[in-house]
């Protein structure tokens, strides 16, 4: 069975791609950025321990892509991303059954594969879709979802914590907000594509150096984008003049992230796809130190706002690139390359947390982010300089 649903169109297809990916990583994931300082608050929960949470979400992402990097079967991937989206509402609301540290560890576990199932199984096919359909390859608009993501659990958890202060209660009605989103993601999810068998298969495009540079690259993207993802919102309410503006800071960040998706494509077609990833490696880099230069509101505002505009042009210029060069099976390279991603996942939280304990602030664990920053830049530099598309 293969492209079951040849009516739908484009436009159906992406929306329910963001779609999907508001399930699959704004609830599954990222729901737990702003609603983390409640947590915290109502139960006691230390910084180590939700940098570890945080990790063990980060190793369900990196589970997902390991099974996916090695998926060949379509019909898989597809049963296996319609499968995330509705585990993802499921898991959201199960984080509310109790306090209990392991049950919150499997569902973090569980909704990181949510996130792999939309952001590597979810891209691979939209991008595969694109390109049968004679379309122009690029995944920017598609990732606008992630954006999306960052301003619906935003605004979610800042309407949600008026009516309903419990920590528990927030988790439920953040899922059921989820069940908006599930309906689309559902009825147009990408047609399944014909089986890889069916076509020839391609000599890789790339040499071993360059994978493992953009591995390396790509581990660094990773290290700054989850040191954000994860505690943004904790960094702005632990200080005392900025208490209550955490979740704008986090609204900031999907917002400046919307149109970004679009600016990075444009940008990539301008100067070439690693150029515009040095650019945006180093303006990230900036967005992370301003906090750790300055405690005022407005730093916080401008890295947020900085942060959300270069990381999904990182992520998205990054799988979109690796995934052109493997059209019989985008999902399955984006998968391998993201296992660097997802292992700084793991670590870099674990680091922070543990940092932050032990110091009472965020900033030292920001300039080693920052650090990490410029050598995956460094690591880039290294690739040839190509030619604008």
């Amino acid at each position: 069975m293969s492209e079951t649903r040849p009516s739908l169109q484009p436009w159906q297809v992406l929306t329910g791609g963001i779609c999907g990916l508001v399930l699959t990583i704004g609830l599954a994931r990222f729901a737990y950025t702003p609603l983390l300082p409640s947590l915290q608050a109502q139960t006691g929960l230390t910084d180590a321990a939700a940098g570890g949470l945080a990790a063990i979400n980060y190793a369900g992402y990196i589970t997902g892509a390991l099974a996916t990097a090695w998926i060949d079967d379509v019909r898989w991937r597809h049963r296996l991303y319609s499968t995330g989206l509705w585990l993802a509402i499921l898991t959201t609301a199960a984080m509310a059954l109790n306090d209990w540290m392991p049950a919150w560890a499997l569902w973090r576990f569980l909704g990181g594969l949510c996130g792999a199932a939309g952001m590597l199984l979810g891209s691979g096919l939209v991008l595969g879709w694109l390109m049968r359909q004679g379309r122009r390859p690029e995944l920017g608009v598609f990732f606008m979802g992630i954006g999306l993501s960052i301003v619906v659990t935003a605004l979610g958890s800042w309407g949600l914590a008026r009516w309903w202060p419990l920590w528990s209660d927030q988790w439920l009605a953040m899922a059921v907000v989820g069940l908006v989103f599930f309906v689309p993601a559902w009825v147009w999810r990408p047609p399944v594509p014909p089986p890889v068998g069916e076509q020839s298969t391609e000599a890789p495009a790339v040499s071993r150096r360059w994978l493992w540079t953009m591995a390396g690259s790509y581990f660094a993207a990773g290290w700054g984008f989850v040191i954000s993802a994860t505690f943004t919102v904790a960094m702005v309410e632990r200080e005392p003049a900025l208490a209550g503006q955490g979740a704008w800071a986090w609204a900031l960040v999907g917002l400046a992230a919307l149109p970004a998706v679009f600016m990075w494509d444009r940008v990539a077609r301008r100067v070439g796809d690693t150029r515009a990833l040095l650019l945006a490696f180093g303006l990230q880099t900036c967005a992370i130190v301003l906090p750790a230069l300055s405690d005022s509101l407005v730093a916080a505002l401008a890295g947020a706002l900085g942060y959300g505009a270069t990381f999904i042009g990182i992520v998205s210029l990054t799988l979109a690139l690796v995934g052109r060069r493997s059209p019989n099976n985008p999902g399955k390279a984006m998968a391998r390359l993201t296992l660097s991603y997802g292992a700084a996942q793991i670590i870099a939280p674990v680091v922070a947390g543990a940092m932050a304990q032990a110091t009472g602030t965020f900033h030292g664990a920001l300039w080693v982010t920052a650090g990490v920053m410029a050598a995956g830049m460094a690591l880039l530099a290294t690739l040839p300089q190509e030619a604008a598309t």
